[in-house]
């Protein structure tokens, strides 16, 4: 991206935190709904890509279902941007009457007995919702990690923003990130991550949805090292204005192998929770990138 196209993007995610959060509620989710429909229209890279990913997760679709789901993927897509643009103004009400979460017990349970415990989430409905009921609603903060996105004042927006609704934010690169972490996590901490898609190219090799993809390593090396429990989590959508979500149960530290053989078998089952919750409710995955390692360029890695 060039630098005035920098500039521009920087501008627009200022407005939308300054002038959306003021709109009626009503007015904000039409506001959505037609910028979705517009850009699905328009037929660009990431709507392309978004379809194409689809099509692994509903592998009988017909052209026209991939279409419906990838137009139905674009609102729910808008629909976290206007639910994030306007979180800062919403009350501890407003945002307990927006999440409805199955067996949250996971996590209570686990934080009452002292343990550190991970959230690992795929990129469904608005993960940064269910984070500020977690420390609005449960009143418990958490840590996470950002990737660093251009230009650097929008990744300072990014930071400042989720630190207003009661997170830690902890750059991804650097290099420090997992050692804090840690250090939360023996604590008694919670640590919440967006879990279903690798940085760094060199994570975790899954099979999800019949194919090989790449998923970070981080969660299970961190429950290995901490002893916290690992949770994976799916959110949704439905005709309600209120999200849903699951925890699912813990993932458990295999018995037996080395490090690296544990770390596998984690992460699998992590992805195999992610795919649950994505197979049920796809349109509801804003996964815009590539995933599958069949369609990385191994020249640009990941964010290709």
């Amino acid at each position: 991206m060039s630098a005035v196209g920098e500039r521009l993007t920087d501008a627009l995610y200022g407005i939308g935190w300054t002038a959306v959060k003021k709109l009626p509620e009503p007015v904000a989710a039409g506001l959505g709904r037609r910028i979705a429909d517009t850009v699905w229209k328009r037929r660009g890279k990431g709507v392309l890509r978004l379809e194409a990913n689809l099509a692994r997760v509903v592998p009988d679709a017909s052209p026209e279902r991939l279409a419906q789901l990838s137009q139905a993927g674009m609102r729910s897509y808008m629909r976290y941007w206007m639910e994030s643009f306007r979180l800062p103004a919403w009350s501890a009400e407003r945002v307990k009457d927006a999440f409805d979460v199955k067996d949250v017990h996971h996590l209570t349970d686990g934080l009452a007995a002292g343990k550190g415990v991970i959230l690992a989430l795929p990129h469904l409905a608005n993960w940064d919702l269910a984070g500020v009921w977690v420390t609005r609603a449960l009143g418990v903060p958490f840590t996470t990690v950002a990737e660093r996105l251009k230009p650097e004042t929008l990744y300072d927006r990014f930071v400042a923003y989720r630190e207003s609704l009661g997170m830690e934010v902890l750059p991804h690169t650097g290099g420090s990130a997992f050692g804090t972490l840690a250090r939360r996590l023996r604590g008694g901490g919670l640590v919440c991550l967006v879990a279903d898609r690798d940085l760094s190219a060199s994570g975790v090799e899954v099979k999800f949805f019949g194919e090989t993809a790449r998923m970070p390593a981080g969660p299970a090396m961190l429950a290995q090292q901490t002893g916290a429990l690992l949770l994976p989590v799916t959110l949704w959508y439905d005709e309600t204005s209120t999200m849903k979500g699951r925890v699912h149960p813990p993932v458990d530290v295999p018995g037996t192998g080395t490090r690296a053989e544990k770390t596998a078998v984690m992460t699998q089952t992590l992805a195999d929770a992610f795919a649950t919750g994505i197979a049920d409710h796809p349109e509801d995955w804003h996964m815009l990138q590539r995933l599958w390692l069949a369609d990385l360029d191994p020249a640009k890695g990941p964010g290709a």
